[in-house]
């Protein structure tokens, strides 16, 4: 079995965010695998700049990413009851790509808040914002880290064991997904 390519998207662009620590201990427990942290720091979208310019090479990177990744991890805060203004400026210029990467892509999706809800709307507003891509969401466990100030350690480990344990299972769902995406590629290039 070959390694598995994971990329990791963090819905927020500060350094120290809790959904940047939660990402990076999503990759964590994945295991064995090429892992890759997206950039997000793309110009605003503008159908002026687009036709003018052209897809931006960073749009085209990251959808080159996205397409080449077995899976793919978003980590993303909620922020006034939806997803960031980085992550929703991701996706429209991932949508200008040719082609759609993230076409039967498993995803798994989570968050940290500060708040009580551990960011249960903005992965709501997440999928559907995705849905006409038609990747494949996993299907929990959910992860939804609730009053992240106090989750995560010095290091950025995750404190709670039934917050790590939540996560882990996730990882393997995400991990059982990607094999039998694999499995499917292969069954369709050898028929």
């Amino acid at each position: 079995m070959t390694q598995h390519t994971l990329l990791g998207i963090c819905g927020s662009l500060r350094a120290a965010s809790f959904n940047r620590k939660l990402m990076r201990e999503a990759m964590r427990l994945y295991g064995d695998a090429s892992m890759t942290e997206a950039d997000l720091r793309l110009p605003l979208y503008d159908g002026d700049l687009e036709q003018s310019e052209g897809v931006p090479a960073a749009a085209k990177t990251l959808a080159a990413k996205i397409e080449e990744a077995d899976a793919v991890i978003i980590a993303s805060p909620e922020y006034n009851k939806a997803i960031t203004g980085v992550l929703k400026n991701m996706l429209d210029w991932i949508s200008r790509v040719d082609g759609n990467p993230w076409l039967g892509k498993p995803i798994a999706i989570l968050s940290a808040s500060a708040g009580r809800t551990g960011g249960e709307a903005g992965q709501q507003s997440l999928r559907l914002a995705m849905a006409a891509f038609r990747p494949r969401f996993t299907c929990g466990p959910f992860v939804m880290v609730a009053g992240a100030a106090s989750e995560f350690d010095d290091d950025g480990r995750l404190k709670s064991e039934l917050y790590l344990q939540s996560l882990a299972q996730a990882m393997d769902v995400l991990r059982q997904e990607a094999e039998a995406g694999r499995a499917s590629q292969a069954s369709s290039s050898s028929s």
